[in-house]
């Protein structure tokens, strides 16, 4: 017990500090933080300006995510199940005789075995001396190479259910939207005289604004550049920009890309500076260069005067929308990956933003491709308008564009210059090199040599983006729009604006701030609007950008001066060009608050007065322009992190200012003024008012807005020597900020609920409330500012509260001033502590000494936390309800500023328990009950996390109770139960994710073994050693009960939702929910570093039992139904069952049809199935449930597992074994296509699988580096419910490998547990049930797809069940027996040397272990196995079968202990006929497209099964099955005659009933074949022996089936005479069963037969056409010489047969190979070339005897029972096939065949040939014989065919007629022949002739009847011809000869 002392202390520790506050550096697109450079920042930068985020994280997150890396090591997997046999016909070398065409034949004879070599022998299999060594050595081999990890393998749980991971906000950084980067290639004209300017910006014609800040460049060459060299006395570096990069937060399908060009001022309108362009080309003649030369000379003129002043010339604009789509990657992706937030970069960064959720905007992302994903283009615009002086404001220009939109191009006829633009457009995806923001700061990535930069351009969004400042910008624009000269009498006609910052009045301080255009000084301090020439009200498009000083004062204005600037130099002019107009100015601030909007000044004409800029321009007594009339119209527009520009927002900044001691009293706000008496209600009125700011600036400022406000909850403020607390108002506030940031349909939440931009300021930005600090009093500074130098004092200060209040929180610390100097002695030495860095403090350079006078003293009284929670308690109304409505943002907010309290504290003299003070508990305990009652159902998941929080911060006992209260709470709420369910499990599924869950659950007190007891080994029989409480002990662990619960609490609280989902009546949310949440939390043990040693697993798997208990009894609701249905794989029958598609059914259904050892099963399972009381689970959730299950299983220990299992009831161990049938078909490995390839593993790689072993556990042998294979979600997105289409050919192998190690690792699992049980067994009381159903188990795993790694452990345990169990199994479990046999056979054809080698071995013993008692029927069971196995399976490999046959033999030879028996004898026998069957089986294969050879192998076999009824009949019924599926009905039926012919011999051995039909003899009358199936041998089984007959047909309703089966398909194949003959049979059976109903059908169905029959007399009816069909040649095997009938279909001619064997044969042995032998010849051997392959096919007809002509009277007789044909060769003496009359033989060849037509089978043998000639006289009988008898036949029709009957008479009588009747005549009738012995034919012949000429005279008779009208003339032709041909006949028909007629004509004279 030492050791497990150790290891509780070791393990039930808590460390000693499992929190950590952490800083992250704060992320920063440009080089430096952006910061005002004069060091001046307002109270407003104090959060943008911070360089570090804060948050607050557990060191040990598991549950966030487990750490799951890839191994990589490289697996070959192998598999072997049923549905992999496809495949592994890729990976073998070619069989050598089929490789080598030219050797090849079509049947090789079969092969002796011994032939073969043997495969490798598994080693010492019979070697064992005991049953224990046995056990131990397999125990041994099955823990090697295993995975520590079940759930590295097991593919991540959906996580949808997985509340416990936490959602990060996203860390808070500048906003960008989709950016494009615009590259100006080139601006060119036709000619080139000057320098031209050009200015680029996106405008957003739906919003009517513009988009971006504009963009200068130009191209212009050095010479150009030179003429403006005294104009710029510099160019910086950062003008020299041709690219910029336009964000674009909200696409839409009007935005157009403007490009403006200038030039520089010269004399002249527009329209005459454009013209030389629109006229003139540079290439055109030398009179034009003339022109142009001038035209430069002019253009140089006057840069060098005007320079500085531009005018407008040309503009040009483009859809942006329009590129973007032609340019579109793969459109369709990224549509969907946009509209799903999908995974291209933009796309991510567009999720997190807050924006518009306006339907306009979901709108745009449906009509349009995603901005990010586009192909970069190259642009030429070619349409270069020029500028019309009086249209240039952005109205006319958005005007333009809604007229270009329309029409394609400005309605108004604008002319256009010739000349193009040509620009580059590409998404950005990552940051080019040397970019500069819009304040000119580099960006990272730094360019490292000088090269030209990019500029980043600012965005003005056309909506509100909703993303908090995070960066200091502080910019102006100046928009100046028009001016109204018209009544100005001078002559001020060309007008500018000089444009100036000015911080005071003297023309010195106008600030260098003006941001500069392109090719000149980066900074200006003035700048020139572009002059219109002759407009005295022109209209202006100047976009003017400064950076605005950090501070602003009274004194700064914005000043403009109007001039006119003579364009053309006056002779007695030698100064300026310039002539002053006037003067305006702006002050930009005004009462304290920035000026912004649209502003329309008057014009001062003369010197502005001193102090002008303190007024407004209203004011000052000047000489004014038309009576100080208002003639100058700007816009200013501010983009700044520091000016607020809202009311609400700028009032309470103002106020806190003051506050904090950053003003004098009376403070100015806006246009009143607050005395300090007024300051608190002032103050808290603009609290109160914060939430009613505009949503934009709110979020722009709400790290800000949020900080101020917990800092006034934190503070009492004394004002005015009045304590004032603003807590309450400030946290009510604080609630109503919350709720409208929540109520906005425009901003984002996550997936838990919570706003997003709340959650980022929690996480990252939130930290304790600032301590008081010192006040600046000043006269002109109102903020509160202090020097650098400082900054340690204030981060002391900082520490001063904590200090102070952390030794007792309910202390208050006592008032102090910053003065107390014993307070700076203890800090100085602190001073050095990291909290300075949390921010970077307000600064600013000061002259002289800091004057320090507190004006509001502060008092900290209480902690942050404490004052938050309290607020929350005392809350009313509204705000209590909203506060406890988002409890999640004070929770959070309450576990943070613990978090920050409780790292300050000095952990070591604070116990846990002193953290907090007693009334912050009582405060924390109330608002987790109101939470619970109130708000359970929306923040039930915030509080969960809330409770896993305080278990880190809190004494956990404390923690517990809150628990214990929610679940009694929730318990008594009036919910339906479901929701209860689930909302409890949520809640427990968090909690239990906490890194200490398991210290939390006194794991370590759990019983990790079996008690001391002796412990159970197969020696000591007796189990009377355990007492029964200790049994009872045992069991009681895997159950759920009352002191687990409380000793275990957490999963206790667990286990027991989990079995009340599962008990719940309806298929619930809850069930998936529970199980989703155990298997969640199995998985982090599994996956913790922590719990690495077997001892620490056993000891948590100890924790889980009673879920062990919990699984069992909710076996029946496993839903396990495998995704495809096995065909007949779990069938215990055997083949015949497969005539009939059984419906796929549940998988213990099935078993319990089966005839299932352990009952409970099937009754449960049935009753469940018919009643459907029981909801099941769905296939995933109950893979989730079975995973826990194995990994209890796995890591529980092993003794205690046994001592379970032993003291176990039956009915339980039952429940067990199917629950691990269930395992098995859940985990069985899926074979994807994919993975399909995957798996062939090609020839050169085979080697490998000597690794085979080795491979499958995917590490090394070198325990200290393994390396796991793991899934990984960022890599393989795996989803169960999601298979992505897109996966990557590695992402695929991966998932093979690692389904493929999981199938392996649960199944080895299984197995263990199996062994576990069956040592256990002799222990146990009901020894046969155990063995079997561990049996059953086992042989289901054979049944699914296997790795070879399990497959040698399955067999090993096989093998020692053989061993132990061999006479058990071999008396109990005959069909268990017979299903092993079936699937080591299977096995035995692996192609895997390993699988194959372990299944030969196993199969071996199984016969050793049998031969005493049992040999027979294994003989009987393995043969039946070899049939179904070579009968189904249609890839099966028959080398691999017979190479196991041969080691199967060695086995047996080698032997030595039975050599003395009669084992290896009959073991050489069995093979030998399995051998034969094999190789009939394969030819069948090899045959598969010729039928008739198929049939007849088919038929070979089931002959060689007459000794097993069962293999015959269902031979039979393939056989059958095969003639239906070709049409052949006859054959079908033939085939089903047989069989019923057969079930009839075995009825009739068994029961002896008159109705029943007396064997096969019984059924001749249908065919005289059938007889072949009488059971003639006295060695076939007896039909009562076991297993022999079983099946369902040899019944007598299996009988009447067969029967019907055939009468239906004769039906079909119209022979309805045989119908008759079948019912025959069937009717004395149904009469003897009283089945009326069936007999009546049976004579509906006899009727309608002979109603058929009857319809078809005197028709033709189509039975069959034969042909012989001879092959001759090597090639063809055992087929070489031998002649077949054929039978086909009714009217098949010759060339379709010959054409069908052709085309089979040729491509067996090629076409060159193969001749078809074209007439009817006998075919003489010597003369065939013996390389070829030769076919005749020749027509045969039925023939018959003439005495058989009297019994077959009908058409069906004639072709029913045919064994005799005919057919006939002409040949002449010479040899040629046809001659004269006179010459012309015939040679009759009748052929017998085996048996009679119809049969079995297509083709039979024949067996005998008779040939007979015929001399010419004789050929001539036979066709005047043929001739008459048609005539006759046509002539005496009932109804006679006029055409047949006039085309017999045209052959007969027509005169043309070659070889005709009369031509036969005058060979054969003209003379007497001279050889007496023709005498006899010449007579015959002539009696013929004159039976012919009667019959042609009935005919014309009888055709006179038939002919119409028109025919009259044939008619008569005819008559004609038939009296000339018999003229012509009647000598020679009257000419007899004398010598035949001697005896009889004598006397009849003498009579007369």
């Amino acid at each position: 017990r030492s050791g497990e002392t150790t290891m509780m202390q070791e393990l039930g520790d808590f460390p000693d500090d499992d929190l950590k506050v952490e800083q992250v550096e704060k992320e920063c697109r440009t080089v430096r933080h952006s910061v005002p450079e004069d060091g001046w920042v307002t109270g407003c930068l104090t959060l943008v300006h911070d360089a570090k985020l804060h948050r607050l994280h557990s060191k040990l997150r598991l549950s966030k995510t487990f750490p799951i890396s890839y191994g990589k090591s490289i697996l070959l997997l192998m598999w072997t199940g049923d549905r992999l046999r496809s495949i592994r016909v890729l990976e073998l070398p070619q069989h050598s005789d089929l490789s080598d065409d030219s050797g090849r034949t079509l049947t090789s004879s079969d092969f002796d075995l011994r032939c073969l070599t043997p495969d490798q022998r598994v080693e010492g299999l019979l070697a064992w001396s005991s049953h224990e060594e046995l056990d131990r050595f397999n125990q041994e081999a099955r823990q090697g190479n295993r995975h520590p990890e079940l759930f590295a393998l097991y593919p991540p749980a959906d996580e949808e259910d997985a509340v416990e991971i936490r959602p990060i906000p996203d860390c808070p950084k500048e906003h960008t939207g989709d950016r494009i980067l615009i590259r100006c290639q080139a601006i060119k004209f036709e000619i080139e005289i000057e320098p031209l300017f050009a200015t680029m910006a996106l405008y957003d014609l739906k919003e009517k604004k513009k988009i971006s800040e504009n963009f200068y460049c130009d191209l212009n060459s050095e010479q150009y550049k030179n003429f403006l060299k005294p104009h710029t006395p510099n160019v910086d570096h950062s003008t020299l920009a041709r690219s910029a990069i336009f964000p674009i937060t909200y696409p839409s399908p009007d935005i157009y890309l403007v490009i403006k060009i200038e030039k520089v001022l010269q004399q002249g309108e527009i329209s005459d500076c454009a013209d030389p362009y629109i006229t003139l080309r540079e290439c055109d003649s030398s009179k034009n260069k003339d022109k142009l030369e001038k035209l430069r000379g002019q253009a140089e003129t006057f840069c060098q005067r005007l320079g500085r002043y531009r005018m407008p010339f040309g503009w040009a604009t483009v859809k942006i929308m329009d590129v973007i789509s032609t340019a579109a990657i793969d459109r369709d992706v990224t549509d969907s990956d946009s509209l799903k937030g999908g995974k291209s970069s933009s796309m991510d960064r567009r999720a997190q933003l807050p924006r518009r959720n306006s339907e306009r905007y979901t709108a745009i992302d449906d009509q349009f491709c995603n901005i990010a994903a586009f192909k970069p283009a190259t642009i030429t615009i070619s349409t270069i308008f020029k500028q019309e002086g009086d249209r240039l404001s952005d109205e006319d220009l958005l005007k333009f564009l809604s007229e270009i939109k329309k029409t394609s191009t400005p309605q108004r006829r604008i002319k256009i210059i010739p000349g193009s633009i040509k620009l580059d457009m590409s998404p950005v995806h990552d940051m080019p090199l040397a970019c500069l923001s819009t304040e000119l700061i580099p960006l990272i990535p730094v360019a490292e040599k000088n090269i030209r930069p990019v500029k980043e351009v600012l965005e003005f969004p056309s909506s509100e983006v909703y993303v908090p400042h995070n960066i200091y910008r502080n910019l102006l624009f100046v928009y100046p729009q028009r001016l109204n000269f018209v009544n100005r009498l001078t002559s001020a006609r060309n007008i500018t604006i000089k444009i100036q910052f000015m911080s005071g009045e003297d023309p010195a301080p106008s600030l260098p701030v003006i941001f500069g255009k392109s090719s000149g000084p980066e900074f200006l301090q003035e700048v020139y609007t572009p002059v219109t020439y002759h407009n005295k009200s022109p209209d202006f498009y100047e976009e003017v950008k400064m950076a605005l000083p950090a501070r602003l004062t009274e004194r700064h204005h914005l000043l403009f001066t109007f001039y006119h600037i003579s364009c053309q130099q006056k002779q007695n002019q030698s100064g300026s060009c310039e002539t002053l107009i006037g003067y305006s100015w702006l002050p930009i601030v005004n009462n304290d608050r920035l000026q912004t909007g649209q502003f329309c000044l008057p014009i001062a004409l003369e010197r502005l007065p001193v102090n002008y800029s303190l007024h407004t321009p209203e004011v000052p007594p000047v000489k004014w322009m038309e009576g100080h009339k208002g003639l100058f119209n700007l816009e200013v527009q501010a983009v700044s992190s520091v000016h607020t520009q809202d009311n609400h927002l700028e009032r309470f900044f103002t106020l806190c200012h003051a506050l904090e001691g950053g003003a004098t009293f009376p403070l100015r706000v806006r246009d009143e003024k607050i005395p300090e008496n007024k300051l608190e209600h002032e103050l808290k009125l603009s609290i109160i008012s914060l939430s009613s700011s505009s949503l934009e600036p709110l979020v722009l400022f709400l790290h800000l807005v949020l900080d101020k406000l917990f800092t006034l909850i934190m503070q009492p403020m004394v004002i005015a020597g009045q304590t004032a607390n603003l807590a309450q108002i400030a946290f009510e506030s604080v609630v109503s900020i919350v709720n409208s940031l929540h109520n906005s349909q425009e901003l984002n939440r996550d997936q838990q609920g919570r706003n997003c931009l709340l959650a980022t300021y929690l996480y990252w930005v939130f930290r304790l409330p600032d301590p008081p600090q010192d006040i600046i009093p000043s006269a002109e500074i109102r903020y509160s500012t202090m020097g650098r130098s400082t900054a340690a004092t204030v981060g002391s200060m900082l520490l001063q509260s904590r200090i102070r209040s952390s030794s007792n929180p309910d202390i208050p610390g006592p008032q102090m001033s910053a003065e107390d100097a014993e307070v700076k002695n203890i800090l100085s030495a602190k001073s050095d502590i990291q909290f300075n860095t949390y921010r970077t403090f307000i600064t600013l350079p000061t002259e002289g000494r800091l004057s320090l006078t507190p004006l509001c003293v502060f008092c900290l009284l209480q902690q942050f936390h404490e004052e938050l929670a309290l607020q929350m308690v005392v809350s009313t109304g509204v705000c209590r309800e909203n506060a406890y409505k988002y409890a999640w943002f004070f929770f959070e907010l309450l576990v943070k500023s613990m978090a920050q309290h409780v790292s300050h504290l000095d952990k070591h003299s604070v116990p846990r328990r002193s953290r907090f003070s007693d009334r912050f508990k009582d405060d924390i305990t109330t608002i987790v009950s109101v939470v619970t009652v109130e708000q359970a159902e929306k923040v039930n998941i915030s509080l969960a996390f809330f409770l896993y929080d305080l278990l880190s911060l809190m004494d956990r006992g404390f923690v517990f109770q809150l628990v214990k209260s929610y679940c009694n709470m929730m318990s008594a709420k009036s919910m339906s139960m479901p929701t209860l369910i689930s909302m409890r499990l949520e809640f427990l599924r968090i909690l239990c994710s906490h890194e200490h869950y398991l210290n939390l659950s006194l794991f370590f007190s759990s019983p990790a073994s079996a008690p001391a007891s002796p412990c159970p080994s197969i020696s000591s029989q007796s189990s009377g050693s355990c007492s029964f409480q200790e049994q009872q002990r045992i069991l009681g662990l895997f159950e759920l009960s009352q002191e687990f619960k409380q000793q275990h609490y957490l999963t206790g609280l667990l286990l027991t939702e989990l079995s009340a989902a599962l008990d719940m009546e309806s298929e619930g949310y809850g069930n998936k929910k529970a199980i989703n949440a155990i298997y969640s939390l199995l998985c982090s043990h599994d996956l913790d570093h922590r719990c690495i040693k077997p001892e620490v697993r056993a000891k948590v798997a100890a924790l889980y039992l009673s879920l062990v208990g919990i699984i069992i009894d909710s076996t029946n609701y496993l839903d396990f139904t495998v995704s495809d249905t096995r065909g007949g794989k779990n069938k215990t029958g055997g083949p015949e069952d497969d005539l009939e598609n059984v419906p796929p059914i549940n998988q213990s259904v099935a078993m319990a049809i089966a005839g299932n050892p352990f009952n409970t099963l099937g009754r449960n399972v049935l009753v469940s199935m018919q009643g459907k009381s029981v909801a099941t689970l769905a296939a995933d959730t109950s893979r989730h449930l079975l995973v826990c299950f194995l990994w209890v299983m796995k890591n529980a220990d092993k003794s205690l597992i046994q001592r379970w299992t032993i003291d176990m009831p039956p009915s339980q161990l039952n429940k067990l074994l199917e629950l691990l049938t269930i395992c098995v078909s859940c985990f069985e490995y899926r074979v994807s296509l994919h993975a399909k390839r995957f798996i062939i593993v090609k020839r050169q790689y085979l080697s490998v699988f000597g690794n085979i072993l080795e491979s499958l556990t995917g590490m090394d042998r070198t325990v200290g580096q393994r390396e796991h294979l793991r899934w990984r979600k960022d890599l393989t997105q795996w989803r169960q419910t999601n298979d992505r289409q897109d996966k990557t050919k590695a992402e695929l192998d991966q998932e093979a490998l690692i389904s493929g190690n999981l199938a392996t690792e649960t199944n080895l699992i299984v197995l263990d547990l199996l062994e576990t049980i069956l040592q256990a067994v002799p222990l146990a009381e009901c020894k046969d049930s155990v063995v079997g159903g561990v049996l059953k188990v086992l042989l289901h795993s054979l049944t699914c797809n296997q790795s070879t790694t399990f497959l040698s452990h399955t067999f090993s345990t096989l093998r020692s069940l053989v061993v132990k169990f061999g006479d058990l199994l071999f008396e109990e479990e005959a069909e268990q027996c017979a299903d092993l046999c079936q699937k080591v056979l299977q096995y035995c054809s692996s192609p895997v040397d390993e699988n194959r080698s372990q299944a030969c071995a196993t199969l071996y013993l199984i016969m050793r272990y049998s031969y005493s008692n049992n040999f027979s029927r294994v003989k009987m069971q393995v043969t039946m196995s070899l049939a179904s196995l070579v009968g189904k399976s249609s890839d099966f490999q028959e080398e691999y079968l017979r190479r196991s046959l041969r080691t199967i033999l060695a086995y047996a030879e080698e032997d030595t202990e039975m050599q003395n028996t009669q084992l290896p004898s009959q073991v050489d026998e069995l093979l030998r006929n399995l051998n034969s069957i094999l190789s009939d089986t394969v030819k069948m294969r090899e045959f598969q497209e010729d039928p008739e050879m198929l049939m007849d192998l088919m038929y070979r076999i089931a002959k060689g099964y007459q000794t097993s009824p069962d293999l015959r009949l269902t031979w039979l019924q393939n056989m059958a099955e095969k003639h239906n599926n070709r049409k052949c009905y006859t054959e079908s039926a033939m085939c089903l005659v047989h069989a019923a012919a057969l079930v009839a011999e075995y009825l009739s051995m068994l029961e002896d009933h008159k109705y029943l039909p007396v064997g096969s003899v019984t059924f001749q009358n249908i065919s005289p074949n059938v007889l072949e199936e009488s059971a003639v041998s006295d060695d076939i089984l007896s039909p009562d022996e076991d297993g022999v007959c079983s099946g369902r047909y040899f019944t007598e309703s299996g009988l009447v089936g067969l029967l019907e089966q055939a009468a239906e398909l004769f039906s079909n194949g119209g022979l309805y005479e045989a119908v008759n003959e079948v019912y025959k049979i069937i009717i004395p059976i149904l009469e003897a069963h009283r089945d009326f109903r069936k007999l009546a059908s049976t004579h509906d169905k006899l009727q309608r037969a002979f109603d058929n029959i009857i319809q078809k007399v005197g028709h033709k009816r189509m039975f069959g056409t034969y042909f012989r069909v001879g092959f001759y040649g090597a090639k063809f095997g055992d087929l070489d010489e031998r002649e077949f009938i054929y039978k086909e279909p009714g009217i098949t001619h010759l060339p379709e047969i010959s054409h069908r064997l052709e085309n089979f044969y040729s491509q067996c042995f090629g076409e060159e190979t193969l001749v078809m032998i074209k007439d009817s010849t006998p075919v003489d051997r010597k003369q065939l070339n013996p390389n070829k392959a030769y076919i005749q096919i020749t027509y045969v007809e039925p023939f018959f005897d003439d005495y058989e002509m009297k019994d077959r009277m009908t058409n069906f007789e004639k072709n029913f029972n045919l064994r005799r044909f005919m057919y006939t060769t002409p040949f002449t003496k010479s040899g040629r096939p046809r001659g004269e009359l006179n010459e012309q033989y015939k040679r009759k060849t009748i052929l017998t065949t085996m048996h009679a037509f119809p049969y079995v089978k297509t083709r039979i043998n024949v067996i005998q040939k008779e040939e007979f000639d015929l001399t010419p006289i004789e050929v001539a009988i036979e066709d005047m014989q043929k001739k008459t008898r048609e005539l006759a036949v046509a002539t005496h029709r009932e109804q006679p065919d006029a055409k047949m009957l006039q085309m017999l008479l045209q052959g007969s009588v027509g005169t043309t007629v070659n070889q005709g009747p009369l031509e036969v005549a005058q060979v054969f009738l003209n003379e007497i022949p001279a050889d007496p012995k023709l005498f006899r034919h010449h007579n015959k012949l002539r009696l013929c002739f004159k039976e012919f000429i009667m019959r042609c005279g009935e005919a014309v008779e009888k055709n006179k009847h038939l002919i119409t009208f028109d025919q009259k003339e044939y008619q008569q032709e005819l008559k004609k011809n038939y009296n000339r041909l018999r003229e012509s006949l009647r000598p020679m028909l009257e000419r007899k000869i004398p010598e035949l007629y001697k005896p009889i004509i004598r006397p009849r004279l003498e009579n007369r």
